[in-house]
């Protein structure tokens, strides 16, 4: 079965369940998005990542990931493989000395750790049509904005300190045009510091 590429669009309250969480996943090329309902702390839990926060103390999903490294294991990707009566099923590939194991995991923590380790995140064609949705506000710039960001990871791009002052400028005006705020404060912040 060929496998679909996600990546995390959303991160936001349950409309429907007002204790959960909702995280869309949205096809790389394509406008289906996936909506799954997390719990709170999963929630917390993958936000803290996509920030790059770092607690203090590590997090459940911190210690897991410093656990795996620690035994020289990644996670090569994470694949949303099962949809049974409204519950989503993933499994973790992990690699340890070349070779390749799948450990069952919840959805909501095989997304946490996907973060954690900046691994792809599949689904299937026969998932995306039983809950996939098209988003009808869906527009030309969140389809841009979305292949931004997986430029970005693809090409896992030089912090912003070891840009030169034209590139931030190129990069300030592509995440004005996506409309990527947060990133764009990022990087006139750099840009501040440097004329400072």
């Amino acid at each position: 079965m060929k496998k679909i590429e996600l990546e995390i669009v959303a991160l936001s309250h349950s409309l429907a369940q007002t204790q959960n969480y909702a995280i869309v996943l949205g096809e790389n090329d394509g406008v289906r998005r996936l909506p799954i309902v997390i719990g709170e702390f999963e929630a917390q839990a993958i936000a803290v990542a996509m920030e790059g926060m770092e607690p203090s103390r590590p997090m459940t999903h911190d210690l897991f990931k410093n656990t795996l490294s620690g035994f020289n294991i990644e996670i090569k990707e994470v694949v949303i493989n099962n949809l049974v009566d409204g519950i989503f099923y993933a499994n973790l590939i992990c690699i340890n000395n070349g070779q390749q194991t799948e450990v069952d995991s919840r959805t909501s923590d095989a997304l946490a750790l996907a973060v954690r380790f900046g691994c792809p995140i599949y689904t299937y064609e026969f998932i995306l049509e039983q809950a996939g949705i098209i988003l009808e506000e869906e527009t030309e710039k969140e389809v841009q904005k979305a292949k931004s960001r997986r430029s970005e990871k693809k090409e896992k791009v030089k912090s912003l300190q070891e840009n030169s002052f034209e590139e931030l400028e190129k990069l300030l005006k592509v995440a004005l045009d996506t409309e990527d705020y947060e990133r764009a404060a990022k990087i006139r912040d750099e840009i501040n510091n440097r004329q400072s």
